[in-house]
């Protein structure tokens, strides 16, 4: 299973970001599909998770500023970020796992490369 994460960039506070994750390997519907997030310094984060019937794992703190949705068509997954803060600057990685969906990195079995985000004030 291989995991590519696109669409990291620059953008200043209060933008937006859509962020993909491509899957190749095996049929991403079969895969529980997370985010998750680290900046320097920092332990890998968890972002949000989606299941393969569309469920959905949301962190402690739910912020509702960030959506992810799966498109089994393209074997692909995303994550729409909105009114993007300075704090949200970190290294965006695209998790998948055949079995379990978890707030914890261990868990989870593939990892893409990730893909930078950084937000200017």
């Amino acid at each position: 299973v291989l995991l590519v994460e696109s669409g990291g960039g620059l953008v200043q506070a209060g933008g937006s970001l859509r962020l993909s994750c491509a899957v190749s390997g095996t049929t991403s519907s079969e895969l529980q599909m997370g985010w998750f997030r680290q900046a320097p310094g920092k332990e890998r984060e968890f972002v949000l998770a989606i299941n393969w019937s569309g469920g959905i794992m949301y962190p402690d703190s739910v912020t509702g500023r960030f959506t992810i949705s799966r498109d089994s068509a393209k074997n692909t997954v995303y994550l729409d970020m909105n009114n993007l803060d300075t704090e949200d600057t970190a290294m965006y990685y695209c998790a998948a796992d055949p079995l379990r969906i978890s707030r914890t990195p261990r868990t989870w079995e593939y990892w893409g490369q990730g893909t930078q985000v950084t937000v200017s004030s």
